[in-house]
């Protein structure tokens, strides 16, 4: 039997895969329709705000925050014939911190933002300079957010949820029950599912909430199995995080009955990280979804190479904000940075893949289907390399 798990270990563990990076509570959102920006010289360096969570006394911030720079300065480097003017702030991951450094990076001529990392302090800096025709990149995923100046580049359980919703119903398990949490990231996800079964030929069979703690999961799993077996599901789906109840929804629903040879088992989060959870029998079949494993290995290596450790999880969302940054400046407009140019249906490459941005704020990435077999990550539907066709 599995520790108890903490809502607190749930958090944590969230924030390290990015499957829940910045979910909080619904923030209020900016007004959509916004697709201003200012007009640049890109004969000259463009000056781009960074802001990072440095400052609130939080190791893991700190720690968080220099990565997020290291990779934005390595993406710098790696720009053909632009200029960035990188100029970084720091936000003590506070809403009010991060007002303040946002206005202040304007007032110092920042034509556009990037960051800050959590949801509420992204909101608030997206608000704060929504009058001033500049537009925030935010590293949060918190969708709730997203709108008008400001865009998320976090992954996000709505573009996960439809990736695994399309696959599984060409393969035959699109008959989901879904299983999650009684907290805001598990409704979430449920909502994330349910938006994806009406997007594919998906079908959402029946949904299975259960209590945050050891016994809200043990109580759960007759139901789970009687939903399983009276709605003839092809699949389950959890959004249960490898930190949170997915360990011990692995293990108890296989020794009540449920087979995993005959009921897919998908999860909405990463179930390689950590790489422990790779050893329970119960994930092996698994499916789930991640970035492109080439490209990210790739990212890490040469990340590693520059700067002697490795990047933080979602060090690399600084690097795919200045690489669309540098796209699109290089193509010599003026409008460059403004909301229709950031929007561009073909996207930018990323370190983990294509991805883009959408009118509403939120983004699309390219993602990879994987499975655990003996214990190792095996891809079995790989990234797509554009957004032409790929399920898009």
């Amino acid at each position: 039997m599995f520790a108890v798990f903490k809502p607190a270990r749930k958090v944590a563990l969230a924030a390290i895969s990015v499957a829940a990076a910045a979910i909080l509570t619904a923030c209020e959102p900016i007004p959509l329709g916004s697709s201003g920006g200012p007009s640049i010289n890109t004969s000259k360096p463009v000056p781009v705000a960074l802001l990072v969570p440095r400052g609130s006394g939080q190791a893991s911030d700190a720690v968080l925050a220099q990565s997020l720079e290291n990779a934005a300065r390595l993406a710098i480097a790696d720009l053909q014939n632009v200029q960035i003017d990188l100029r970084v702030y720091d936000t003590a991951g506070s809403p009010t911190t991060a007002a303040a450094s946002a206005t202040q990076a304007v007032n110092d001529g920042a034509r556009i933002i990037l960051g800050p990392v959590y949801g509420e302090a992204a909101n608030a800096a997206g608000l704060a300079v929504a009058s001033r025709n500049v537009n925030v990149l935010s590293f949060s995923n918190n969708a709730t957010i997203a709108g008008g100046n400001l865009f998320i580049l976090g992954p996000t359980f709505d573009n996960t949820a439809r990736r695994l919703a399309s696959y599984a119903a060409r393969n035959g398990r699109g008959d989901m029950l879904v299983v999650h949490g009684n907290d805001v990231a598990g409704q979430l996800g449920r909502n994330a599912i349910q938006q994806a079964a009406g997007q594919t030929s998906a079908r959402v069979t029946g949904v299975v909430p259960y209590e945050l703690s050891q016994q809200g999961v043990i109580n759960a799993v007759p139901t789970i199995r009687s939903q399983t077996e009276q709605t003839g599901s092809s699949s389950i789906f959890f959004t249960s995080t490898t930190a949170g109840a997915l360990p011990l929804l692995s293990q108890l629903l296989p020794e009540a009955g449920v087979d995993p040879t005959q009921t897919q088992f998908i999860g909405l989060t990463r179930w390689d990280i950590p790489t422990q959870t790779l050893s329970l029998p119960g994930v092996q079949g698994g499916w789930f979804a991640m970035p492109d494993p080439v490209m990210a290995q790739r990212f890490r290596d040469r990340y590693q190479g520059a700067y002697g450790a490795a990047p933080h999880p979602i060090g690399g969302l600084a690097y795919d904000g200045i690489a669309a940054i540098g796209a699109l400046v290089g193509a010599g407009k003026s409008d460059a940075l403004t909301g229709g140019a950031l929007t561009q249906s073909a996207g930018f490459q990323g370190v983990g893949g294509i991805f883009r941005l959408r009118p509403d704020g939120t983004n699309e990435r390219g993602l990879a289907v994987a499975t655990i077999q003996d214990k190792q990550v095996v891809i079995i539907d790989p990234a797509p390399s554009s957004f032409i066709g790929g399920g898009f």
